[in-house]
């Protein structure tokens, strides 16, 4: 494909003007040809700021429009939906995670894509750093030998605050027609939130740290502050009973083990993530963390000088357009956009981070929640008996 991807942006949010409309902007294989929101406002403050030139309220319009290459969904709540909807298009599709909350209708969308020649991809944000992308390379040369274990952490103190509203959208009237979410307040009863949102990130760097799938896991979802504001229009706080912290530990094919911590109620700057594989002859340790002006570190190990030492980041690991002064945001989504619009101008078969990776990840999720609900091990892959259970729709 020798012209310019046009690309389609759904959502004109916060996470879209930092991450997804930079990417794209930067990104020499793609032109953001329309921007869509409910918020027409919204949408026209993003079309000025990145030169967009069609602004639209309503998605099936989006769609329907056969010079759109690449449909970008960046919307808060559901996505299922407008995912199938762009697919069935015959659009080529990034999307912010979830891409549904049961992994087996993420394999179903997988599926229409393959079918439909189409590319995928899912907002699984943190394997794009520069960081942990330096971090894979060094494991796929064997600088770790066999992987043994994997520590990941997501921390930060973004709901600390129980003023803070646990919908992160900004409303101008009370949203009409969701059902009500968290209301179910017995322990099997939570709802998911921080393992889903935050916690999948960091589950898919764990994924190619080990280089395989898990066989079994067990964990516990917890609602640390159960007290607060629904919506930024409620003045009282309600009980929410949310996932606002979650620990779970598994074991991979191969024997080695797999732990996860992610929360968003625990002091830290976000987004708060750390990586680190330990192997049989090194160990990686990668901080995405933005202290001091600095937003991601990595240091390694060998078993001969156990000392572990930063590494500079290599230049190759930074996307177009890159500035010293970019936040954390746009540096590591800069690298998904570009990677997304490389891999569908190049027509061959390469797709990282795409549908078939987010179900993994999210099938891991489901049995995560499924055993803090059966208080058990449960093994990997799930039977399709299993009750997954509500997850967050934000």
């Amino acid at each position: 494909m020798s012209r310019k991807l046009r690309v389609g942006v759904i959502g004109a949010g916060r996470w879209s003007a930092s991450a997804h409309l930079p990417g794209f902007s930067r990104s020499p294989h793609s032109e953001i040809a329309v921007i869509c929101d409910l918020d027409r406002g919204l949408a026209e403050k993003r079309a000025s700021e990145f030169g967009i030139e069609s602004v639209l309220t309503d998605a099936s319009q989006l769609l329907a429009r056969g010079d759109i290459d690449v449909v970008d969904i960046v919307t808060r709540g559901d996505h299922q939906e407008l995912v199938f909807q762009a697919l069935e298009a015959g659009k080529h599709v990034l999307v912010e995670k979830p891409v549904c909350h049961d992994y087996r209708d993420v394999l179903r969308a997988h599926e229409l894509a393959e079918s439909k020649g189409l590319k995928t991809k899912v907002g699984l944000t943190f394997r794009y750093a520069p960081a942990v992308m330096y971090m894979f390379d060094l494991i796929r040369e064997g600088f770790i030998g066999k992987p043994f274990v994997f520590n990941g952490y997501e921390q930060n103190s973004q709901w600390l605050n129980p003023d803070n509203p646990m919908d992160k959208r900004i409303h101008k009237t009370k949203p009409v027609g969701e059902a009500p979410w968290g209301v179910d307040l017995t322990r099997e009863g939570i709802a998911v939130s921080s393992l889903e949102g935050y916690g999948a990130p960091t589950i898919d760097i764990g994924l190619e740290c080990v280089g395989e799938d898990l066989k079994q896991v067990v964990g516990i979802l917890s609602n640390m502050v159960p007290f607060r504001r629904r919506t930024n229009l409620d003045t009282e706080r309600e009980r929410i009973n949310i996932d606002d912290a979650d620990m779970f530990m598994g074991e991979t094919r191969s024997g080695a083990l797999f732990s996860m911590q992610s929360s968003y109620v625990t002091v830290g700057n976000y987004p708060g993530i750390e990586a680190r594989i330990f192997g049989s002859e090194g160990a990686i340790k990668v901080r995405l963390v933005d202290e001091f002006g600095v937003i991601q570190t990595i240091h390694t190990a060998k078993a001969d000088a156990v000392e572990f030492v930063q590494r500079e980041i290599p230049a190759k690991y930074f996307p177009p357009g890159f500035q010293t002064t970019d936040p954390w945001s746009t540096a590591f989504y800069g690298n998904l956009v570009h990677n997304f619009c490389e891999e569908i101008v190049s027509g061959g078969r390469a797709n990282q981070g795409n549908f078939a990776q987010s179900a993994r990840v999210q099938e891991i999720i489901n049995a995560v929640t499924h055993s803090h609900r059966t208080r058990r091990w449960v093994d990997l892959p799930l039977s399709g008996s299993h009750s997954l259970g509500q997850t967050s729709p934000f």
